[in-house]
């Protein structure tokens, strides 16, 4: 006969799975937005969480980005963290060996090749953290950012402000008369504006011409 106060006084032990800072759960962020919405400034955040949680940390921004600084990831609110700038994403696999957090800036303006190496980078365990454009100034998906936004296990959209209305922005309208697709610029060249009042933006250019 079994004894049941063995049963009643049986505890079954429960064991959770591992989370948090202590393992390496290779996952892919993407922080996306117009201009002047702070896309920067969250990837600066998360990185330095990384930094403060005592992980290996590798930042990363297409060299031909040098409007605040050659070497530097900057933010328009003038926060900086070093990086290191490359004019190919397959750079990025070479020096990302034996790191755990890679931060990308301005992923717009980098190939198409960065779609794999994030996801070659995520497969090894390596957490990415990308911020980048999802528009250009006419309102087109940008470079590699709306496959990046399709594999990532995470999109954070952040909006500037409309600087005619004050709505939440949608689109970073290009002041100058300029129809290059990538044409670095701040303030003097660009304006978050939300999509009526760039649609009234297009309509006065059109009726200028």
């Amino acid at each position: 006969m079994h004894n049941s106060k063995l049963f009643c006084n049986f505890v079954p032990m429960i064991t959770y799975p591992a989370s948090g800072e202590t393992r390496r759960p290779g996952r892919i962020e993407v922080v996306c937005g117009s201009m002047f919405s702070g896309k920067t400034e969250e990837l600066i955040r998360r990185l330095r969480r990384a930094q403060f949680a005592k992980q290996k940390v590798e930042i990363f921004k297409p060299a031909i980005d040098t409007r605040y600084s050659d070497e530097e990831v900057v933010s328009h609110d003038h926060n900086a963290i070093p990086s290191t700038p490359l004019d190919s994403s397959a750079s990025i696999l070479l020096l990302s060996s034996d790191i755990d957090v890679v931060g990308i800036d301005e992923a717009q303006f980098f190939d198409e090749g960065l779609v794999e190496v994030c996801n070659e980078l995520a497969y090894r365990g390596v957490r990415v953290i990308i911020a980048g454009l999802d528009m250009d100034f006419r309102g087109v998906p940008f470079g590699p950012m709306p496959a990046l936004c399709a594999i990532a296990d995470d999109v954070t959209k952040v909006h500037a402000i409309c600087v005619k209305c004050g709505s939440l922005a949608y689109v970073s309208h290009r002041t100058v008369k300029n129809d290059k697709r990538v044409l670095l610029g701040e303030t003097q060249e660009y304006e978050p504006l939300c999509r009526e009042c760039y649609q009234k933006a297009l309509a006065e250019e059109e009726g200028q011409k």
